[in-house]
């Protein structure tokens, strides 16, 4: 897609694009942030930093942004575990270059991956945005599986636009978000209205499945929540890498839940669930785990799939990765972790099987390849 145009922002303005990482390349991001910078219509920057490379150069794009004059803004988290140190240098370096840093968000850590860009087009502002699963860190784009979506849809960059709004102000908001969904504001009840919703149509006898793609699942509310609708016919499937303090598979609790974890070359990290909701499914894709500390006590951003391709392909990867009897490992009743079955099925390796996918689609001209050797 990227390819048919001289700008990203052509490409993007014309349609949603969402990059999976590391199978496409990060640099894509990177290209994009250095465009903007450069780009005399683009007036401002605004991004949430969590953990960046030591060599960033995404960082090295936003201090270029401020020296064009743009007007950069970057929300950094100082208690990002592991990176304090790496954080505070960055910090005072953007700062010593006259960009805005914001230091998260009183009382809370600001987890949620999102990056807006304004530009001067005919007169008028126009919004463009990154939302992600992982951070802007090039090194880790490498090594761990996640979800970039970039977006020109007004709908979604206005309501960007105001989550940037609540880190300057530094008050919760009190505007009412439609389509992004704000941990810890938001998220835990709208779960549960989705929940309730798949419960209710299970019960009336409508289909209703819920398909979870999660690094872990520990809150005990949303836990009790899932065993309901189980009970209530509601299909679940999750593929939980870390943590899961579900129970699976036990009669009259949990039989209609299935768990499963996969450990392969790349990190599972992406995040991403979908519900029938009356065979109108609903798709999220987000930064934050099913952890009672991601949902009450940090800043995280969900953000919906509109558009019919990207559910499409959401689809695809959560279908691939469920069939996996490689690398995949079954949570049984026992609480053990048991590897897939085989039986007469050929061998199914979801991240092979997905780096040939995004292999072919490269082919077809639609979007460049990061190449790995190894694969």
């Amino acid at each position: 897609h990227f390819e048919k145009y001289d700008s990203y922002f052509d490409a993007i303005a014309k349609k949603d694009v969402m990059l999976h990482h590391p199978y496409q390349t990060f640099n894509h991001v990177i290209e994009f942030l250095k465009e903007a910078a450069l780009d005399p219509k683009v007036k401002s920057i605004r991004i949430c930093l969590y953990r960046v490379a030591k060599q960033s150069k995404v960082i090295n794009a936003l201090i270029n942004a401020a020296r064009n004059g743009k007007k950069v803004i970057v929300v950094f988290e100082l208690q990002a575990r592991f990176d304090e140190e790496n954080n505070i240098y960055w910090s005072n370096i953007l700062e010593d270059e006259g960009v805005k840093v914001y230091f998260g968000f009183p009382g809370l850590k600001v987890h949620g991956k999102i990056c807006l860009i304004t530009r001067k087009e005919n007169g008028e502002q126009v919004c463009y945005s990154i939302l992600a699963t992982g951070n802007y860190n090039e090194s880790t784009a490498n090594l761990y599986t996640d979800l970039s979506l970039l977006t020109a849809n007004q709908q979604i960059t206005k309501e960007v636009q105001r989550v940037f709004e609540v880190f300057e102000n530094a008050i919760w908001p009190n505007y009412r978000f439609k389509h992004l969904v704000l941990s810890p504001f938001y998220l835990r009840n709208r779960l549960v209205r989705l929940i309730n919703k798949e419960i209710k149509n299970a019960k009336e006898k409508k289909p209703a499945f819920i398909n979870v793609k999660v690094n872990s699942l520990v809150d005990p509310n949303l836990i009790e929540k899932l065993y309901a609708a189980s009970q209530a016919g509601v299909k679940i499937r999750m593929i939980i890498r870390s943590i899961c303090a579900l129970v699976p598979g036990v009669k009259g609790l949990s039989e209609n839940i299935k768990v499963i974890s996969i450990i392969d070359r790349y990190l599972e990290h992406a995040r991403f669930y979908s519900f029938c909701n009356g065979g109108n499914p609903l798709y999220f894709v987000s930064s934050a785990d099913w952890m009672v500390r991601n949902i009450d006590r940090r800043i995280e951003v969900t953000f919906p799939i509109l558009n019919q391709d990207l559910k499409d392909e959401l689809d695809m990867i959560f279908e691939t990765q469920f069939s996996d009897n490689v690398k995949a490992r079954v949570l049984h009743s026992s609480g053990e972790y048991i590897s897939a079955e085989h039986n007469a099925v050929p061998d199914i390796r979801s991240q092979y099987r997905l780096h040939e996918f995004y292999k072919n689609k490269a082919k077809k001209g639609r979007i460049v390849l990061q190449k790995y050797q190894y694969l």
